[in-house]
Order: C-alpha cells, then structure tokens, then sequence
C-alpha cells in the first residue's frame, strides 16, 4: 500500500516568518520613531484645523473643496465642520485631533490646548 508524503515546513511556514518579521520591525521603527510622528501628526492637524476653517468661514468656500489648500503630504488629515458653531476640526486617526473655531472679529482660532 502506497502512502502519501506529507511536507513539513514549506512555504507557509516561511511566509508566515516573513510577515512577522516585518510587523516587528515596523513596530520597532515606528516604537523609535514616535516623537517625529506624533509631532508632525499634531502639526498636521493644526494646520489642517485653521486653513480649513478659514477656507470654510472666511472664504465661504465648500468644506471638500478646502482641501486643496493642504501641503502635499497631507492626506492623512481628515476633516469634520460643524455649522452650529462655526468649528472645523482635523485629525490624523489614533494620533492627533485639534480645532479651529471662527471668531468674529479674529477669524479662525485653535481652541486652546489641554497640557
């Protein structure tokens, strides 16, 4: 009688070796790496925050249309507008938030920040 021969390791295995070794060492990059990102994610939605709100409330342009005025590199900022009041608020996801209020008078603010 005749058996079948079984593969032990193969390409699965190696694979699944190559796929971990590159979540550690991006984990480990991004673990050295935390203070630039999270620097440039709060900088990012700032800036975000403020040129959208005064697009939005100064220019009385469309909240979409406003991010064309972003720097290149920015497309991780996202955008939210509330009308009741006057506020844009922008976010990089899991790092940074921040908000731009119109003021009369001042045009658009950040909102101050806890620290």
């Amino acid at each position: 009688m005749a058996t079948a021969n079984r593969r032990t390791g193969g390409r699965g295995t190696a694979w699944g070796a190559v796929l971990l070794a590159l979540a550690v060492l991006a984990g480990a990059l991004g673990w050295f790496y935390r203070a630039p990102i999270a620097g440039y994610a709060a900088t990012g939605a700032a800036f975000g925050a403020r040129t959208a709100c005064a697009c939005r409330y100064v220019a009385g342009r469309d909240l979409n249309d406003c991010e064309k005025d972003f720097e290149p590199g920015m497309g991780a900022v996202f955008l939210s507008d509330d009308p009741d009041t006057r506020t844009v608020t922008a976010w990089v996801p899991l790092l940074a938030s921040d908000t731009a209020r119109y003021v009369e008078g001042y045009g658009c603010v950040l909102d101050r920040w806890e620290g």
